[in-house]
């Protein structure tokens, strides 16, 4: 698998010649093309932070064999966590949840003809016991790339000192802000 286009920085702590065989991985998964442009902001918070990351669209309930090849495939090569996104039914995070022990993050979708992303939400948050799906707000897709960022830099304290650095910017402007209302 090659690493996905657009990448700002290259990741961190990488051991190999080949870094994306071996490094810190994220794989978003789409449970439609159509939710191609809400689940963007999940890509862009991975590449503002130098994590590596493909997309993969595959349905749940049109090709469940085939998601479970994928999945399966991007485990072995090292993927550390997995986002998806779905609306209406919303199976995809939680079978893929299923179908493997490493993290997932649920982006619950408001699409047409549904509750507002109200069914996709309550759908991702309802997993049964014993498999999670830590799940963002509602076609909140940039939170899912933060959390991703959080699991990692658990591991990686190069990505780590990237988010207190981030985390560091945010304040300073929050206090900027503050300083312009006195």
């Amino acid at each position: 698998m090659v690493p996905a286009k657009g990448r700002a920085t290259p990741p961190l702590n990488c051991t190999r010649v080949l870094w994306y065989s071996h490094c810190m991985r994220v794989a978003v998964f789409l449970g439609s093309s159509s939710d191609a442009e809400k689940m963007s902001g999940v890509t862009d918070v991975l590449t503002e932070f130098g994590v590596s990351h493909e997309t993969y669209c595959i349905s749940a309930h049109r090709a469940g064999a085939l998601l479970q090849r994928t999945v399966q495939d991007v485990v072995a090569g090292g993927v550390e966590v997995i986002v998806a996104g779905a609306g209406l039914a919303a199976a995809l995070p939680g079978a893929i949840a299923g179908m493997t022990a490493i993290p997932v993050i649920g982006v619950p979708l408001a699409g047409e003809g549904g509750l507002g992303g109200l069914d996709a939400l309550l759908s991702i948050v309802q997993m049964p016991s014993q498999i999670p799906v830590a799940t963002v707000g509602i076609n909140n897709a940039k939170n899912a790339g933060y959390l991703a960022v959080e699991m990692l830099s658990v591991k990686y304290p190069e990505l780590r000192e990237r988010l207190f650095a981030f985390r560091k910017r945010l304040s300073d402007d929050a206090e900027h802000t503050l300083q312009q209302f006195r």
